[in-house]
Parts: C-alpha cells; structure tokens; sequence
C-alpha cells in the first residue's frame, strides 16, 4: 500500500505480476460466459485416443495423397516412354522353302512369323479374346479390378496371378522383359496406357498374337499354326483356336503331345472353358459348340536347323540375295521373310544320295589319310532357266562351314577348254598359217611343245603324264583333253578373247585367276562349281546366256519383295554353242574319251572333265537337253584347310575328273532324269559335229581299246582310272609345230540331209616319239591317254593346277 500525499490515505498498489485466470460457467441462456464469447480448451487425448486422426487431419490427408498421387502419374506419363520393342519381340525367323512350298528350314533365334490380324482366323481372335480378356474392346489399358483380385490372391497364398489386360501382356511381350517385379510393374501400367491412347483395339491385338509364346519354340499364332497343325493361322477353325489360345496358359503343361496324363486333362478343361466363353460372348454358337471336338494336334517336328545340306542352301540363297541388291543383310537378320527357292526336294535328295553312294560309301578316312581331305561339291541348273534345281555343299554345313558348291579358291582345270572351244568358233579365230579352225583342224598334240604366236617366253605346257600325241584333230584333243594343242588354240585365238568369252558365258569378271595369260584355256582361274554350271548351261541353251538363281520368290508380311528379273542374253551364236555341244558329245561317246564314265547315262550327253596340277580339284562338268550339272571334287586338308592332293582317295592311286566326279554325275542325272521324254542336241548348221569319220588319226598305229575294269587295289565299288586321266609329271622339252586344216572329207561322207551319227573310233593315234624321256610308242594301259592338267608360265599364284 503507499500513502496519498493530499489526503493521507492509503491507496493499494499496482502489481505488475500476471493474474491467473479463473474458469467461469457459461452465465444464463448460455449466451456469454463472461470471457468474450471463447470455448473452453477440449480436454487432451491421452492414451489410444492420441493415434485416432481427427477428421481435419484425414481430408488434408486424403487431398494431399490425391494430389500426390495426380502429380506422380502425371510425372509418370511424362517419364516414362514406350521404348523401343525389344530384340526378343522383332527377330522373326527366317522361313525357307523348296520349291514345291514344302519347309526347308527356319533360321533364326524365335520362331516367329508376323501376320496381320486379318492373316488370323475369327475363330482364333475369339478364342484368344475368351481365354485371355474378353472384355479387350469394352475396356481400358490397364483393368484395376483385377489388379486388385491377384494382388489379394497372390497374398492369400494361391500363387503369382495375373490380372493383366491383353493390351498389358501385349506390352510385356513387347517391350519390357517377362521378369516379376514392382518396377517393371510400374512401367508396364504406364506405357500400357500409352499404347491404349495411341494404338487401336485391333493393332493390339495383333501385337499381342505375334508376340505371345505358345510352347515348342513357336512365338506368334502364325509359328504355333504351323507347329501344331501345319495350317496357317488364317486356316485354324474354333477347336484348333481354342487349343492355341489354352497354350497360353501353361505351353508346356498343356501340350497334349507331349504332357502328362494330368496335363492333358488340364487341357481339355481349359480348352472347354475358352469355348464356352466364345459361346457366352456370342462369338460361338451353342449348335457348333456341341458340334465341336477336340482337334487333332501333330506331333512336335524336329526343328532341321542348318545341319546337314540346308545351311549350304540358305547361304547360297543369301548370297543370292545379298548381292543382287534384294535384301541387305542387316534387314534379312531382321527376319520375317518367307523365302521360297528354286531347288526342287526330290532331285536335291538323289543329288545328296549320289554323293553318298558314289563317294562317302567308299572313304573310309580311319583308314587312309586321303579320304579325310575329300570335298564334294555339285550344282545342277535348268538351263532354258536358269533355276538352281539342286545343290550340294558338303558333308554337313554345321561340320564343314565353307560351301563347296559356291566356293572359289579351286582351279577349274580343262573344264575351262570348253570356253577355249567357244572363244575360237565365235570369233572365226584362224590357226598360225591362216586357216579357220573347225573340229577337224589338226593340231601338233606333242607334249611340252613350245606355243607359236605369243610374246616373251614361249608357253610350253606338258600333257598328262607328258604323253605326247602327234598330229591330232581338235576332236580329239577334245576328247582325250590334250593341253598342248589347247594351249596353240587359245594363242590362236586371242588369250583375251577366250577370257571376254568365259564372261559372256556366265563367269563373274572378278573370278580369280581369270587373267587373259597363256594358261587360261587350261583353267588356271578359280571359279565356283555353281559357276562353271552357268556356263554350260549357256551352251546347252543355244549361246542364251542367264544367270543362275535360287530365289523363287519372297515374301514379308504378306507383302511380296521384288526380285530381279533372269534376263536372258544371247552370249554367243546359236551356231557356235551347238558346235561346242557337240565337241563336248565326243569326251563322253569316245571310248578313248576321259569323260566316258558318263556314256552309262544313256542319253545325249555333253561334258568335259578337269584335273588340276597334283590333283588338288578334279571336276566333271556334264549336261542332256534338258539338264545341267557340274560336280567336283577338292582336296582340302581337315586341319589346317590347306589344298592337297587328292592322289590315294578311295585307295586308288591318283585322281581325275573322269573318276568320282563323272559317277556322281551318271548317278544323279538317271534320278534326276527317270520317267522324262529324251531328248536330243541340235546338229550344228555345217554339217560338224562329233564322231564324224573322216577326222584323221594319223600316226596310225593304235593302242588297245582302254580297259573299263578296276585296278588292283581298287574297291570294287569304287572308281576305275579313268582314260586319258592319271598323276601329272613335270614339263619336258619338244618340238615345235603349228597346226594344219584337216583334209576335206569326200562328197559321200558329208551327204546333204542329216546323216547318222557314226561310231568314234575306239584307238588312239600313237605318240610322236619325244627325243630323249618321251615314250616311242603309246603304252596298251589305259590310263596314257589324253590329261586334264595344267603347268607353266601365266598359272596364278605359282600353281600349276
């Protein structure tokens, strides 16, 4: 208290210490409780009453989870991005046919073969729709309810559930990886929904058909057509629909081929559910529902791969394709492509079959070194054209990748003399001393004997086994494949002509080897079996030149890939390509002719046969009118991949053209050819032609007629050595010599209409004695006769092959 200073009084004093406030009852009608209009302080939750949410906090709760939950999907649709469909979804298989349609092979890493959907029955859209999602067109992206179902199926413990529309398995299949986890969840929900906003029903659907696997390596409906039922998917009817569509379920499980009996039980159960859902939808009728049976489901097809010859053919068809510009290589890896080719399966097999007959029965490579290292190659061409009718590339292309019959690192040989022949009668080439050549032209056949005409060092090749022949007819020369006379003929010729000539005929320009030198008549260049099947398919097709193919036709999606048209080109004169024919008849009608193996055919036939220097490749290139086929043999060393020699397969000593080659040719062309009409070459216009009489065959004694029978040693299934054919030797010296025409035949000989063809004579002329190492007379063997091997100057890359 202090004291006023006026009255005396005691005043109370004013604390600045806070007041504490009283709690007051609200006062009468509950207006005012005296403390300006406030509430009372709810009393504080203790307890479990502290973890109930009031309802303020659950709205702000719930708009921010909304909120959130708007913001994050929209972030999502911006993040997330529909990539592109993954390897495993677009690398189709390849699809590769015969020619009468029939499946070759299926390459690739998936079986798959994408159609549209209107290349897909109704009845098996349906069926996939009733198993799968039959709701696909009323609904979204992404179905939430079943979602939800799986999700709480999964939790209870009934196993991993699916609950996805088919736009989301679409997008599984297409884009992300099979794998189970939240995040590849997400991103299916997310891209789901933008392929539902960007594609149609109906090109999801077929997404969702080409991706989906179906057991048995088959991805798509189109593969599983094929797989279970060999039809297209346009052909399957509702049961064959609705078996596919339970496949993709449990492919494996419900494979009634191949699954338990519990298996095929869960498989009819499904395959009745999926049809009595089409029936519920109105996509089945009740009456065909009861109608319906089980369908017939083929065994599992052993898939052929690339073993044996189908790699051989699909690489040559690739090369085919690759090199005319049709497809690229990046694009055919791609897959998709239905490629139908020219070989027809039933020669393709005899083809296979005479390899195996004629040569692989009788190797026995534990046994002899040699054997190993034999390679078969062979092509045979429809030569009016051009198509590939049949193709042997090796033993088997997985074992042996390099294909034999497209291969060019082996020389020809004197298969190349038959270009030789061409280049001369084309060009009205004329000998040293000015005469038109003709079959009937003599020329000096001594072997070694230095070439008249050229520059530089005089060509001098020896002939087989350095026999030499004196004053031969081209004819026989021809026939008994005498290297020296050739060798005069093309410098006669024009070595450049010879070679503008092989081109003309059908061999590549950059073919190695094939250089305008001194040997090239003696087949110093490498082309490849296929090759030298184009050339003289060219001549059996009167001088009309086409290449050969192998594609027939290709298709990709159901769109056709154009292909390059087979032009035809007049190479050579009708006239000249039938004289070469019939020069050719001669190597196979002579007894004394290296080819006359082939003689057995019993057709018109045409050849010529090749030994390279060692016998490194020997080649017997033959054709009838109605067919051509070149086949050769390589000596390739198994390990290292070296050329050797193929002296000692089979157990025979020595090798030639005339021996399995020729027989593996006589073997296929009886197959090739059963049942057909035979037909006939055309006579050349002169009146020239093989086995006429009046060629000479001065010196005039004869050596015995060659023997047919096997030599010692020999299997007797296997080849004979072959007349005319045997081991090479090295070069000698000889005389020189040109050539001469051949006397003019009397009036009689040559009458006006078309004469019969006379027999060839069945002796050889003998040798013109060499000075110091050639025999003086023509030994009775058979084996001294004409050769097939080339040496000397202008051979590529040092060989004499």
């Amino acid at each position: 208290m202090s004291r006023n200073a006026q009255s005396g009084r005691r005043t109370p004093s004013i604390s600045l210490r806070p007041v504490k406030r009283l709690k007051r009852s609200a006062g009468p009608g509950g207006g005012s409780n005296g403390y300006g209009g406030r509430k009372p302080r709810r009393p504080r939750r203790t307890g479990w009453r502290r973890l109930i949410p009031t309802w303020r906090m659950t709205l702000l709760g719930f708009g921010s989870a909304l909120l959130l939950g708007i913001g994050l999907f929209a972030l999502g649709i911006a993040l997330v991005k529909v990539p592109d469909a993954h390897a495993a979804a677009t690398a189709q298989s390849n699809t590769w046919l015969y020619s009468d349609g029939s499946v070759l092979t299926r390459t690739g890493q998936t079986n798959r073969q994408n159609v549209t959907l209107d290349k897909v029955s109704p009845a098996a859209q349906h069926a996939a729709l009733a198993a799968e999602d039959r709701n696909f067109y009323n609904e979204g992206a992404v179905n939430v309810q079943g979602l939800v179902r799986a999700a709480i199926n999964t939790a209870k413990g009934e196993g991993t559930q699916g609950g996805s529309t088919i736009t989301q398995q679409y997008v599984k299949n297409t884009y992300l990886s099979q794998k189970q986890s939240i995040t590849r969840k997400v991103k299916e929900l997310f891209i789901s929904i933008k392929v539902d906003a960007t594609e149609s029903k109906d090109e999801v659907l077929s997404g969702y058909l080409n991706t989906s696997y179906y057991g048995r390596g088959a991805y798509g409906i189109q593969a599983a057509s094929q797989a279970y039922f060999g039809i297209d998917a346009s052909a399957l009817d509702p049961a064959q629909g609705a078996y596919l569509a339970t496949l993709l379920n449990a492919p494996s499980a419900y494979d009634v081929a191949t699954a338990t009996a519990t298996g095929k039980q869960n498989a009819v159960n499904r395959w009745n559910y999926v049809l009595d859902g089409m029936v519920k939808e109105g996509w089945l009728s009740a009456d065909e529902r009861a109608r319906t049976t089980f369908p017939d489901v083929r065994d599992p097809q052993p898939n052929p791969g690339l073993s044996g010859q189908a790699g051989y053919l699909v690489n040559a068809a690739t090369q085919y394709l690759t090199s005319s510009g049709v497809i690229s290589e990046t694009e055919l890896a791609k897959g998709g492509y239905t490629i139908k080719l020219s070989i027809d399966p039933a020669r393709q097999q005899a083809l296979q079959d005479s390899v195996q007959a004629q040569l692989r029965d009788t190797l026995n490579p534990d046994k002899r070194k040699a054997d190993a290292a034999a390679q078969a190659g062979a092509a045979s061409v429809d030569p009016k054209t051009g198509a590939v009718v049949a193709l042997y590339g090796g033993a088997d292309y997985v074992k042996h990748y390099v294909d034999n019959a497209t291969r060019r690192d082996y020389q020809a040989g004197s298969t190349f003399k038959a270009i030789a022949l061409a280049a001369a009668f084309e060009n009205d080439a004329k000998t040293q001393d000015g005469h038109t050549i003709t079959p009937r032209t003599v020329y000096d056949g001594t072997s070694g004997r230095k070439v008249r005409g050229g520059k530089g060092t005089p060509y001098a090749p020896p002939n087989e086994g350095d026999k030499s022949y004196g004053q031969i007819t081209l004819q026989q020369a021809t026939d008994w494949s005498v290297n020296s006379a050739f060798a005069q003929l093309a410098q006669d010729t024009g070595l450049q002509k010879v070679r503008d000539t092989g081109i003309a005929l059908g061999l590549p320009g950059n073919t190695p080897g094939l250089d305008a030198v001194p040997s090239i008549p003696l087949g110093a260049a490498t082309p490849s079996v296929l090759d030298m099947a184009g050339v003289y398919a060219t001549l059996d097709n009167g001088g009309k030149q086409i290449t050969p193919w192998l594609v027939q036709s290709v298709d990709r999606e159901g769109e056709a890939v154009a292909l390059p048209a087979h032009k035809s080109t007049q190479a050579i004169s009708a006239d000249t390509a039938n004289r070469v024919t019939s020069m050719l008849q001669g190597v196979v009608n002579d007894p004394g002719g290296t080819g006359w193996r082939a003689k057995a055919l019993g057709r018109p036939a045409a050849g010529k046969t090749g030994t390279t220097d060692d016998q490194k490749s020997v080649w017997f290139v033959g054709y009838t009118p109605e067919l051509v086929t070149s086949v050769a043999l390589f000596g390739q060393d198994p390990g290292t991949g070296a050329q050797v020699s193929l002296s000692g397969v089979g157990g025979i000593d020595g090798a030639a053209g005339g021996q399995y080659p020729a027989q593996i040719w006589t073997s296929y062309m009886k197959a090739a050819l059963k049942g057909q009409p035979v037909g006939d070459f055309p006579t050349p216009a002169d009146g020239d032609f093989s086995g006429a009489t009046d060629l000479p065959t001065a010196p005039s004694t004869p050596s015995s007629t060659p023997s047919t029978g096997a030599p010692t040693g020999a299997p007797s299934t296997g080849p004979t050595t072959a007349p005319g054919e045997g081991p090479g030797s090295a070069p000698s010296g000889g005389t020189d010599g040109g050539a001469t025409t051949a006397p003019t035949a009397p009036p009689t000989a040559q009458p006006s209409t078309q004469p019969t063809r006379p027999p060839r004579p069945t002796s050889r002329p003998t040798p013109t004695p060499q000075p110091t190492t050639a025999p003086t007379t023509q030994p009775t063997v058979p084996s001294t006769g004409g050769q097939d091997t080339l040496t000397g100057a202008g051979a590529s890359s040092g060989s004499r092959g």
